[in-house]
């Protein structure tokens, strides 16, 4: 028994196809207070997956503390860079 179609706007971003992209993304809310809601909702997902579970390890928090290594490192690349060339004799 095949199951219903979902509608192109309820539809997840990995479950839309090349050709429906265009529309899938018509029917998404850039406003401020949407953009706000997509990220509220991104960090509940996230909190629910990695951080409030029965058998919780150190997963979830280790990536929010590489993300936050890997962020910073971005950021002070350039002072990285110019101090690897530096003589100190």
């Amino acid at each position: 028994m095949a199951d219903r179609p979902v509608p192109i706007a309820q539809q997840r971003l990995m479950d839309v196809k090349l050709g429906q992209l265009p529309s899938w993304l018509g029917t998404r809310d850039f406003t401020p207070n949407g953009l706000i809601g997509s990220v509220r909702r991104g960090y509940e997902r996230y909190y629910n997956k990695y951080i409030n579970v029965k058998k919780g390890g150190f997963g979830g928090v280790a990536m929010i503390l590489a993300g936050y290594v890997v962020l910073s490192y971005v950021w002070e690349y350039d002072h990285i860079k110019h101090d690897r060339w530096r003589k100190y004799h």
